[in-house]
């Protein structure tokens, strides 16, 4: 008789939610609204809620339920205790007993990039490589490391935090975090689209870029697809600043391969072109040549990867 496990992927909007076989058949995925009010005390609570409503909408024995995984966004501990997670209004408790606890199930809890790298590695961009970073280029920056087949979270649950390691001594703009240089100044969605303000009203040259009101990240790669010299010249720059960051952690950790998620990603083989330019600059040589490949799991990485923590 067939196996089950629950995928989770908690997020700021929405709890994605995902229904697997054991041996990773994805047979069902919906989303519910996360509730944060009242320091997010209900948003496991919902998530009992959807998780039992699906088994009876299924058919399915609570008995023959293996266990839930979760993807959390924000540091986790390897018990599943959250450290802090703003994003939801939580503080510090152990959000893998409390849902143990609301649905009778073995529980297992991470990092969201962390867990998203792990449903990379099992069915998306990242098959075959039992060594690789995962970097999530929306928003912000994310990254999940993947060493041996298995998560590497760190001490407090912030390891390949990558979106804060500085790149620019220079800059004086000022990072989410509060710091200054940091790579997701220009490689996420926000950063490129920055950078190409400051672009505009610091010269008169003639770009497509002047014409699009609202501009977007996907706009500077459309138009830098399409020929504009300006706005090629920003994807570049994005592209030099991701691959000084990647080769900081080749030094480090000398992964198999590098596999580009989130909605920047979307952009294309123009992404990888750029970062593939500059990767091999300043590099010792048995760091060089890293495979670099786009995500292909999209936005189910998270519940994907949620369901390997249990399976695992």
């Amino acid at each position: 008789m067939s196996k089950y496990v629950f995928g989770i992927d908690i997020g700021g909007t929405t709890v994605k939610c995902g229904l697997f076989t054991e041996e990773g058949d994805l047979l069902d995925k919906w989303e519910i609204p996360t509730d944060r009010s009242n320091g997010g005390e209900n948003v496991e609570p919902d998530i009992a809620k959807s998780v039992t409503a699906k088994l009876a909408e299924k058919g399915i024995d609570k008995a023959d339920v293996i266990g839930l995984g979760m993807g959390i966004p924000g540091p986790v501990l390897s018990d599943g205790t959250v450290l802090q997670c703003p994003n939801l209004g939580w503080g510090r408790f152990n959000a893998a007993d409390k849902m143990a606890e609301l649905t009778g199930f073995n529980v297992k809890a991470g990092n969201d990039a962390n867990v998203a790298a792990l449903g990379e590695m099992w069915k998306g961009g990242g098959r075959g490589f039992a060594n690789m970073v995962m970097v999530t280029l929306g928003t912000g920056v994310g990254g999940g490391l993947i060493l041996n087949g298995k998560i590497v979270s760190g001490v407090n649950g912030a390891a390949a935090e990558i979106g804060h390691m500085i790149v620019n001594d220079h800059e004086e703009d000022v990072c989410g975090c509060g710091g200054h240089g940091h790579l997701e100044q220009y490689a996420s969605a926000t950063g490129i689209v920055r950078m190409a303000k400051k672009a505009l009203s610091a010269s008169d040259k003639a770009t497509s870029l002047r014409n699009i009101e609202n501009l977007t990240a996907k706009d500077i790669f459309d138009e830098a697809k399409a020929g504009d010299a300006v706005a090629a010249e920003l994807v570049d720059t994005l592209g030099k600043y991701l691959a000084q960051a990647l080769a900081h952690v080749s030094a480090v950790v000398d992964p198999d391969a590098y596999v580009i998620g989130g909605g920047v990603s979307r952009a294309g083989q123009i992404l990888i072109d750029a970062i593939n330019r500059h990767y091999n600059k300043d590099i010792m040589k048995p760091l060089r040549d890293k495979k670099m490949v786009l995500a292909q799991l999209g936005n189910d990485a998270g519940i994907y990867g949620a369901a390997k923590q249990v399976i695992d």
